[in-house]
């Protein structure tokens, strides 16, 4: 198995970056992510076109790199998780986690017996096509992937200690445009009501040993949420980056 570099560089006390891929499926983006310097591919299923031929042939792809992929489903279903996993992700972003009973059966569809329901595909893309010693991979790939629930909702702020308390689960990860709305204040991010949710979900994956995570879309967001707790980020995400870019220099170009 690939190493989990999220992982790893949480052991170490350090805080990964990653970065969102939504749009690009291209074979050329795994490259260009690592030359990046990124440390994880978060690639997104939720709020794009992309469909699980594509996000397996960007797993594919992030094995010729040491980058870690985490895929973010459409939604907490099996045959979403499962699938996934089996294409050889090493973590599973779930969307609006709003209660223990959910985060349990997110954890149940990824994780292998004992502790969890995921079935046996040994031999495929998960395992570069080398069919594992069954126990041995199982305990390994327990031990390795990567668990992230998504706090975007009231109910999940109500619900925090009993997610945060299900085995499993390694990260608390506010998905603050979806947050803000369930708080009634779209887009508020200096709001103090949205600003005490952040404190809440940092100060709770604190206590839990657990890692929280976000994703800032701007230098100013990253420095005040890592400010606040948060130290696993997903700077952006491709067509963020690549709209900002792209304006700045044509404007710049426009202004000689």
């Amino acid at each position: 198995m690939k190493p989990n570099r999220i992982r790893q560089l949480l052991a170490e006390g350090k805080r990964p970056v990653g970065h969102m891929v939504m749009e690009f499926a291209t074979r050329g983006i795994a490259k260009l992510t690592e030359f990046g310097g990124i440390d994880f591919a978060l690639i997104d299923m939720e709020h794009s076109g992309l469909g699980v031929p594509d996000v397996a042939d960007l797993i594919a792809w992030y094995k010729a790199t040491p980058l870690t992929t985490i895929v973010r489903v459409p939604s907490i279903e099996y045959h979403f998780i499962a699938r996934i996993m089996d294409a050889g992700a090493q973590g599973i972003m779930a969307p609006n986690v709003r209660s223990a009973e959910e985060a349990r059966k997110v954890v149940d569809s990824m994780r292998y017996a004992p502790e969890g329901g995921r079935g046996l595909g040994l031999g495929a893309a998960l395992n570069d096509y080398a069919p594992p010693v069954p126990r041995d991979y199982m305990a390994a790939a327990n031990r390795d992937n990567f668990v992230i629930c998504q706090i975007e909702s009231q109910k999940a702020l109500d619900n925090l200690d009993a997610i945060a308390s299900t085995p499993g689960v390694d990260c608390l990860w506010v998905g603050h445009f979806d947050l803000t709305q369930s708080l009634g204040i779209v887009a508020e991010f200096q709001n103090p009501k949205f600003l005490d949710a952040l404190k809440k979900v940092a100060g709770t994956a604190k206590a839990h040993g657990q890692a929280a995570g976000i994703q800032p879309g701007s230098l100013e967001q990253a420095k005040q949420w890592i400010g606040i707790g948060y130290n696993l980020i997903s700077f952006s995400s491709d067509t963020g980056v690549y709209r900002s870019a792209l304006k700045s220099a044509v404007d710049s170009v426009r202004a000689i």
